[in-house]
C-alpha cells in the first residue's frame, strides 16, 4: 500500500496559483469512498465506487454514485467487511465503464474521502490498466483535516490518524451503512461538514484557503 507523502499531497494541489478563485460555497465537493479487494493498490481491485456532493454548504442527496464492478480478480476473504459476492442483485459493469461514469460525475470538484489517498491511488492503478487519463482534481483528506481540529497537548497527543469510525463517534453520526461506498461516503460528507465548522471554514472563505488548512 502507498504511504502518500507531503509531496504527494502538493502535487495534488497542483500548485497555489492553479487553485481556482472561488469561494467554499461556490465549489462542488465531491464526497467519494471505495471497497477494495484488499489494501494493495498494484494487486488489488476496486469492487464498487461511492459519492455524494455537497455544494453550498448541502449534501445533495438526489446527486449520488454508485457502481459496482464486474470481477475478475476476487478475494472471498475480504467479503465479511465490505459484504460484496462475485454476483449479486446489483448491476456489475466493466471496470472501464465504471471508470467513465466516476471521470463524468467528478468533472469540475474538489474530491473529498477519508483516507483519500488509498481511493485515488486504486482509481489512478485502473486509470493506468487502461491507458486513460489520470485524475487530477484538488483533493482534501478528512483524516488530515480532523487531526487540525485536534490540540495537541503533552497529557493528550495527537494520534497519526483516525479512523472514519472515529469520526463517526465524534459527530454522532449513524454506522447504519458502514463498509458500503455510498454509506461510508455519506458518513464521511456529514463528517467532512462537522469539520469544516470546527475549523470555522465560512461561506466566503476561499477554497486557496482550505487547501491551505488542509496540507
Amino acid at each position: 500500500m502507498k504511504v502518500w507523502s507531503r509531496k504527494d499531497w502538493k502535487a495534488l494541489f497542483q500548485g497555489e496559483s492553479q487553485i481556482p478563485e472561488r469561494s467554499v460555497s461556490e465549489v462542488c465537493f465531491a464526497v467519494i469512498d471505495s471497497e477494495t479487494t484488499g489494501l494493495n493498490p498494484s494487486k488489488d481491485r476496486i469492487l464498487s465506487f461511492g459519492g455524494v456532493k455537497i455544494i453550498d454548504g448541502r449534501i445533495h442527496v438526489r446527486d449520488t454514485l454508485e457502481i459496482f464492478i464486474a470481477q475478475e480478480h476476487f478475494d472471498a476473504s475480504s467479503v465479511p467487511i465490505h459484504g460484496i459476492l462475485k454476483t449479486g442483485p446489483n448491476e456489475r459493469i466493466s471496470e472501464k465503464n465504471a471508470l467513465a461514469q466516476l471521470g463524468a460525475y467528478l468533472e469540475d470538484t474538489v474530491l473529498v474521502g477519508h483516507h483519500i489517498g488509498f481511493d485515488l491511488e486504486m482509481i489512478r492503478q485502473a486509470q493506468t490498466r487502461h491507458g486513460l487519463p489520470l485524475l487530477e482534481n484538488i483533493a482534501l483528506d478528512t483524516g488530515r483535516l480532523y487531526r487540525k481540529t485536534l490540540l495537541q497537548t503533552p497529557l493528550v497527543p495527537k494520534k497519526p490518524s483516525y479512523s472514519l469510525d472515529e469520526l463517526a463517534k465524534k459527530y454522532d453520526i449513524s454506522c447504519k451503512d458502514r463498509h458500503t461506498a455510498l454509506g461510508d461516503a455519506y458518513i464521511t460528507a456529514l463528517a467532512f461538514m462537522h469539520i469544516l465548522g470546527q475549523l470555522n471554514i465560512k461561506p466566503g472563505t476561499s477554497l486557496r484557503e482550505l487547501v491551505r488548512i488542509a496540507r
